[in-house]
């Protein structure tokens, strides 16, 4: 499934270690990049990851960034999808293309809502038609990844 040009997945300042760990597995099984970002709420040798994903750590490609500025400037012609409830429109009506870095905040707060608002363009969200107001951290990245690498043809033959 890895391609010339992998996705990227995000996640800014991480605070749930399973939900990283879970996160880790998507990207070792689906040849996507994890960027770590920020301070993260856990040890990358904490327990709890290790149960949800770190035994395939060594199958990841893991990058460590200070903030998300520093993860922009390492790739200036990225193109960077930010996700948020609050975002203008879903994900299922957004073109990905290979090499997007998909980003997710924290998960007590999400992305800032000036990031958002400065990217209506490349702001997607998830549709949640129930009374429940957001969705699990790892899950949310394992559907907008899963719908792009099925938009880019990446699960052909896989």
């Amino acid at each position: 499934m890895s391609s010339q040009h992998p996705f990227h997945i995000v996640l800014v300042e991480p605070e749930i270690p399973p939900n990283t760990g879970n996160i880790a597995r998507l990207c070792g099984a689906t040849g996507t990049i994890l960027h770590l970002v920020g301070k993260l709420g856990f040890s990358t040798d904490d327990r709890y990851l290790k149960r949800a994903g770190l035994d395939y750590w060594s199958e990841v490609d893991i990058r460590y960034w200070d903030d998300l500025d520093a993860l922009r400037r390492a790739f200036p012609d990225g193109r960077f999808i930010y996700t948020s409830k609050k975002a203008p429109q879903s994900y299922l009506q957004f073109a990905f293309r290979p090499g997007d870095f998909i980003v997710f905040g924290k998960e007590t707060k999400g992305l800032p809502e000036e990031l958002i608002e400065a990217n209506p363009e490349t702001a997607v969200r998830i549709p949640i038609t129930g009374k429940v107001r957001s969705l699990n951290l790892s899950t949310s990245a394992g559907i907008v990844l899963y719908e792009a690498l099925r938009q880019t043809g990446a699960l052909e033959g896989a």
